[in-house]
């Protein structure tokens, strides 16, 4: 079993599903992935139940029964992966907005001392292709309001790109997780902040999907807003 497991969460992803799935397993590192499906109509569930054929005991899949939300999605496979004693646990989307590519050099940043590996858009400048302008500004200010309201030095506060060491999922309390879009990305790293781990930003391009639908929604930027401010409260309160 490789030591590190890319957690790949789902819903309705049949046309980027296997190549992503194979773009993982050319690496020249080894990591096992862990497809975490809520019930996708479009068949991606067993789009990859067939690829498990092919890569046995390096490719997993949890289905869910309903559209639960990224965040439950992550902290369903974050509990699966300590479980399995996996050294590195990886978030990444499944449209290739992040480069396969990159999970070494994020891997690479942990084993160097980081304790949470952050693929960044702006920590060198503005990395976003085939974004519009609005969609730029939006990540970027959010980025900095975060920034502002609970002092941590990240420069890409809803980055969903990222390798955690086992120790910091382990000492996160999974089950106090509450939020489920751009919050729970600000929320994680905001747990590990006020726990003291290292984190650290790799720089990355970040390239808009072009098959299949965004996610994002008009919820999940209120829940990001109003959320940075809650988890603030509860920090001065040591409620977290």
């Amino acid at each position: 079993m490789a030591k590190s497991i890319v957690i790949i969460p789902t819903y309705n992803e049949i046309e980027n599903i296997e190549a992503i799935i194979r773009a993982v397993f050319t690496l020249p590192n080894s990591f096992d992935v862990l497809v975490v499906d809520d019930n996708s109509p479009d068949g991606t569930p067993f789009k990859v139940k067939e690829l498990q054929k092919e890569f046995t005991n390096q490719l997993f899949l949890e289905v869910r029964t309903k559209k639960s939300g990224l965040g439950t999605a992550y902290v369903h496979g974050f509990k699966w992966a300590i479980e399995k004693s996996y050294d590195f646990i990886f978030e990444m989307d499944a449209d290739f907005s992040h480069n396969p590519k990159d999970l070494i050099r994020l891997q690479k940043a942990c084993e160097n001392g980081a304790d949470l590996a952050i693929g960044s858009r702006y920590s060198t400048g503005v990395n976003v292709v085939n974004w519009p302008l609005s969609r730029v500004l939006l990540s970027y200010f959010a980025s900095v309001y975060v920034r502002l309201i609970t002092g941590m030095k990240i420069h890409d506060a809803t980055a969903g790109f990222k390798c955690y060491k086992r120790e910091v999922l382990e000492k996160i309390n999974l089950d106090k997780i509450k939020f489920v879009g751009y919050a729970f990305q600000i929320e994680m790293k905001y747990r590990a902040f006020i726990k003291q781990f290292k984190i650290v930003e790799v720089p990355i391009i970040f390239t808009d999907r072009t098959k299949g639908e965004s996610k994002m929604s008009g919820s999940i930027i209120k829940e990001a807003v109003f959320g940075v401010i809650l988890l603030r409260i509860k920090s001065l309160f040591n409620q977290l």
